[in-house]
């Protein structure tokens, strides 16, 4: 670790030998990161900059995001008072710092922040809506009411504002209005999964289990990814007794996510009434592998370990629970019964009686104190009531609020719901995010040849699954890129250690000194395919850092800024950039485009090059140039399931429905699952 931090201390001591011009490059450098979710690589750029100039507020509101996104709520908290300190005027930050005081349960402190906001900008919708999301958590529903109702009658059109607004009369209790509201989301926009979700789970708190189930089925196939639906799916079908689609929907929510504890907790207890005792046991033993204090799963994993004839494991996760829980009357009647079975009549009676004991007080205290015993089938994840033992888990409360306010401007807002968009572009790089769903494995002859030369400090891969850094792999690459630069400096002729040095910079997210090194790269050799590729990729990550700003460098009175309701932004049309002679945006898209054809030139097989050059052209709204160069990409990959939604968004601009759907299907089929959501919209 010291040698990583060593590294970046000196790459980034380097930069500052110029004075201001450096420290903003730096500070590019690090919002570049923030831009492409490598947050902890983005702390490290600010903190250098406030080491150089500490009196900068800049620096500290950056750093105050990267910190948000890690769920540092403490530290963005700080960060802000600090950049706050140094300019007293950033709304930005004082929207910020709300937000994460909200996030720590410090709902004054964020209701004064939310309000600085509101006496600059009225009407700025972030802040109308988070204080209508305090006030609810605060349980003052009265001024909830008013901020939302103001949001609403600014915002007529806003759909989560209409979510937010249900979400608290559902709170007060007023289901009626609760209703109203949600109808009236879904009536604004029929393929938001999370407004269907929403009424269905008021239905099932009605106990209206069909309409319930109507409703997430449908938030299921607008969002088949959505894991939350899945476990509310299986709570509704439990509650229809109807195990086996309960069990499916559980089974679904592991293959999404093996380790997700409430579905592994509810299928172990579904399991064990089916009398599928050994696997109930596995997925017991994953609940207690991430949560070795769940007494509650060592219980449950007695009771079937018991049923199975494993009477020392059954004893040995009853001393486990009893031990914590010594008034557990359940547990001692449970270890007497297989005390007795293990032939030890005394330590069977010992348990019995005082079990019994037990059983006998507590009744007595609930009568005195007017409690029954609710005919409940769920807990709440966070309700560790012992006797709880045998009912299912939902979600806490206060998850349940956090996932109807969540935030959309966590992460890349644009991958929240499926929506007209293109898949990712491809990158020749060291890192690849996994993908539990698709499982493609993507090929270049050239790229195997260069890794075959191990002239690469790592091996080098073809994806459109880019991955953040984490703090050793960040490290690494400012090391290389300073073993690099001594190498370059002995051999200034290499092409590759430039285009080696070139990816360094490109993963560290300094663009410009990528850009140069690829250059250089094509200077010395200019039929260098792979570097004419990773250039046009990243004059492209600066052309989307142009053209997508960031909502924190929004200005806050913007009427579309995200809230931390969940609000989306407003949709853009599929162009990204005008394509008129004025726009300067045309010159970039030209390089660009002038490097992918150079790839094709040099290497008329690489289909990627294909691929990303029409996504350019769909940018520029040339629709059909699109669509030909995915037909060359298809021609060449017949198997390019990317190449066929994509090339089937292009069919939809130009309204040629029929073989649009017909890609999607495609797609589906190879695995792209967003392209059913597609279909669905389209059909309609």
């Amino acid at each position: 670790m010291k040698k990583y931090l060593f590294s970046i201390f000196l790459l980034l001591n380097s930069l500052f030998s110029f004075a201001q011009i450096n420290t903003d490059r730096v500070i590019l450098i690090g919002r570049n990161s923030l831009y492409y979710e490598d947050y902890v690589l983005a702390i490290q750029y600010f903190n250098q900059a406030i080491k150089a100039k500490p009196y900068l507020a800049e620096p500290y509101f950056y750093r105050a995001i990267a910190k948000y996104y890690l769920d540092d709520y403490k530290g963005t908290e700080e960060d802000c008072t600090q950049a706050l300190e140094r300019n007293p005027f950033m709304s930005k930050a004082y929207q910020l710092r709300a937000d994460a005081r909200q996030n720590q349960n410090n709902y004054e402190g964020a209701l004064e922040d939310y309000k600085v906001t509101l006496d600059n900008y009225p009407n700025d919708k972030f802040a109308l809506v988070n204080v209508g999301i305090v006030n609810i958590q605060k349980k003052d529903y009265g001024n909830a009411e008013k901020y939302l109702n103001e949001l609403l009658r600014i915002y007529p059109s806003y759909t989560q504002g209409y979510l937010t607004r249900g979400a608290m009369y559902q709170e007060k209790g007023d289901t009626i209005q609760a209703f109203d509201n949600y109808n009236e989301a879904i009536k604004r926009d029929k393929y938001m999964a999370q407004s269907y979700s929403m009424r269905g789970l008021l239905h099932y708190y009605k106990k209206d289990f069909d309409k319930a189930l109507e409703d997430l089925d449908e938030a299921i196939k607008i969002e088949p990814l959505q894991s939350g639906n899945y476990i509310n799916r299986g709570l509704i079908r439990y509650s229809k007794n109807d195990l086996r689609g309960a069990m499916a929907d559980y089974d679904k929510v592991i293959d999404l996510d093996p380790n997700n504890i409430i579905a592994r907790f509810n299928r172990g207890l579904l399991r064990a009434q089916v009398g599928d005792d050994n696997r109930a046991i596995s997925d017991f033993d994953v609940v207690l592998r991430y949560e070795p204090n769940n007494y509650i799963a060592y219980f449950n994993r007695s009771l079937i370990k018991s049923n199975i004839g494993d009477y020392n494991g059954a004893i040995e996760d009853l001393n486990v629970v009893l031990a914590e829980y010594p008034e557990f009357y359940h547990g001692f009647y449970a270890r007497s019964d297989i005390k007795r079975r293990q032939n030890d009549l005394k330590g069977a009676e010992r348990d019995y009686n005082y079990a019994r004991n037990e059983e006998s007080r507590k009744n007595r205290e609930m009568a005195a104190q007017g409690i029954t015993e609710e005919d409940a089938k769920t807990r709440e994840t966070s309700d560790k009531d012992i006797d709880k033992f045998s009912l299912l888990v939902v979600a806490d409360k206060k998850d349940e609020e956090k996932s109807k306010y969540e935030s959309n401007t966590r992460g890349r807002v644009q991958n929240k719901q499926v929506r007209l968009e293109l898949e990712p572009r491809f990158v020749i790089t060291y890192y690849e995010k996994a993908n539990e769903i698709r499982r493609f494995v993507y090929y270049s002859q050239l790229v195997d040849i260069l890794n075959r030369r191990s002239v690469l400090p790592k091996k080098l891969r073809i994806t459109n699954s880019e991955a953040s850094l984490n703090e050793p792999q960040i490290g690494d690459h400012f090391w290389s890129i300073n073993e690099l630069s001594k190498r370059i400096d002995e051999n200034s002729k290499s092409a590759e250690l430039y285009f080696a040095r070139a990816i360094d910079y490109m993963l560290v997210q300094d663009f410009s000194s990528s850009i140069d090194d690829f250059n250089k790269a094509i200077a010395l050799d200019p039929k260098f395919t792979l570097a004419y590729f990773d250039l046009a990729v990243v004059y492209t990550k600066q052309l989307d850092l142009k053209e997508n700003m960031p909502e924190y460098e929004k200005k806050s009175e913007q009427p579309d800024a995200l809230s931390s309701l969940g609000g989306t932004p407003a949709k853009k049309e599929p162009t990204l950039s005008g394509t008129s002679l004025l726009d300067p945006g045309k010159l970039e898209y030209d390089l660009i485009v002038k490097n992918y054809t150079k790839v094709i030139e040099l290497n008329p097989e690489f289909v990627y090059a294909y691929y990303n050059r029409a996504a350019i052209r769909y940018k520029q709204n040339d629709f059909r140039a699109a669509i030909l160069d995915y037909n060359e990409a298809i021609r060449r990959d017949p198997q390019f399931a990317e190449a066929y939604y994509n090339r089937g968004l292009a069919r939809f601009q130009i309204k040629d429905k029929d073989r649009a759907l017909d890609d999607m299907r495609k797609a589906g089929e190879m695995g792209v699952i967003e392209a059913y959501s597609i279909i669905k919209r389209m059909t309609e």
